[in-house]
């Protein structure tokens, strides 16, 4: 099994409410349908520009309180809009003849103290063992502590690896990997050991950009934890054939390695 997160950067422009590359994706899903059925797929994919705005607009990560009302507006809010781009996702996904299946992250998931305290995945592992593509994403959470909360498509992933064990995860981004220092201005790292992560976070957290789900600094957090279970893969999404070598093992990008 591979899990592929679809950066909210490689779907969307960010800056651009609601935009949808429609393009990227529909090639990151051919290069998906090259490897299926043999090889079986859970997809999650990001926010984007359709539910970081309001996120950010009722500051949902402060929980339910203060105003309620308000919240539990943009609670709703928020979820209705995610699943509005998980219907582009999964469109373009059975237009190349994929199964893929719309599973709503906040039906399956809970979180307490900013990560995932319960989550059942029984109908996810039975919808890849019948071959389905399970497709979750980004979503708003019923939280123990807050009453609400946001929860990443980095920490459904981080779960997900810990409880279904794929051999690979696959991280798409709008960049080629990760660099030690910005973009364009530090060098791209072809090879991540574990144990070098907690160093490289402390020289990129005041230089990495960051949304409401920690950006960069907050991926190589998850990928830690990834790692010990599975081979993570850093890629650019934007460019054909990336995933592609990632699934093959000979990807242009950043392994991190246990």
């Amino acid at each position: 099994m591979i899990i592929v997160k679809l950066g909210g950067s490689v779907i969307s422009d960010k800056n651009v409410e609601k935009s949808f590359h429609e393009d990227v994706v529909s090639q990151i899903a051919s290069e998906i349908a090259q490897f299926y059925p043999k090889e079986d797929f859970v997809i999650v994919h990001g926010g984007g520009s359709y539910g970081h705005p309001l996120a950010k607009e009722y500051n949902l990560r402060e929980g339910i309180e203060p105003n309620p009302d308000s919240k539990r507006i943009g609670f709703s809010k928020t979820h209705q809009v995610m699943l509005e781009l998980n219907e582009k996702i999964i469109d373009l996904f059975l237009e190349k003849n994929l199964p893929a299946f719309s599973v709503s992250t906040s039906s399956v998931f809970i979180t307490e103290g900013g990560s995932v305290a319960y989550g059942d995945v029984k109908v996810i592992k039975r919808l890849v063992e019948l071959k389905f593509i399970p497709v979750l994403f980004g979503d708003v959470a019923i939280d123990l502590e807050k009453g609400i909360d946001v929860l990443s498509g980095d920490q459904i992933i981080t779960y997900l690896t810990k409880m279904l064990k794929p051999r690979k995860v696959v991280f798409l981004m709008d960049v080629d990997g990760i660099y030690d220092g910005k973009p364009g201005e530090g060098s791209l790292i072809w090879e991540l050991k574990v144990r070098e992560i907690d160093s490289l976070i402390e020289r990129l957290s005041g230089a990495a950009g960051t949304d409401v789900t920690g950006g960069i600094v907050n991926k190589l957090r998850e990928a830690k934890e990834i790692a010990q279970f599975s081979e993570v893969w850093f890629v650019n999404g934007k460019i054909a054939g990336r995933l592609s070598g990632a699934i093959m093992g000979d990807g242009f990008g950043t392994r991190i390695k246990g």
